[in-house]
């Protein structure tokens, strides 16, 4: 009888060194909205993650779904496998507002919650969660004392 074989791999196309560092909400902000493409923030609703080191080094950004207008699916099983592969200690989630609306919703807030709790399950640390608008204007979960 055989079975497949699983074989997990993390590859660094850019040296750490060169990767930046996250010291305050503004900086994720502007990282990923830098890497945004501007052509979709305004469209549809997307999640991201960031994936940091013990240092909060930058390893990577991932978008983890794209939906609608109003919302987008988070399914945490898939986010955290991407996490847990490439060995991240912290992480910085994301998503867009296309309506420009610098509000935390009740789905917003209970999403982070189950983050959170996972989080501290895994012993991975939650940084913060930033919802962006089409402008780069961010609201930061940390930065308003809702994580």
């Amino acid at each position: 009888m055989k079975v497949n074989q699983i074989k997990l791999c993390y590859k660094e196309r850019i040296n750490i060194s060169k990767c930046p560092k996250i010291c305050c909400s503004q900086d994720a902000a502007n990282l990923y909205y830098q890497n945004w493409d501007k052509n979709e923030i305004q469209l549809q609703e997307c999640f991201k993650v960031m994936l940091l080191n013990n240092s909060n080094i930058v390893k990577g950004i991932c978008q983890i779904s794209s939906g609608g207008i109003t919302t987008t699916l988070v399914d945490l099983r898939i986010m955290f496998a991407l996490i847990l592969k490439s060995l991240s200690t912290a992480i910085i989630v994301c998503h867009n507002h296309p309506s420009g609306k610098l509000e935390a919703s009740h789905h917003d807030k209970n999403l982070t919650s189950k983050i959170q709790k996972a989080c501290d399950f895994l012993d991975i640390k939650l940084l913060d969660h930033i919802i962006m608008t089409g402008e780069g204007n961010y609201l930061s979960f940390a930065d308003e004392g809702l994580l």
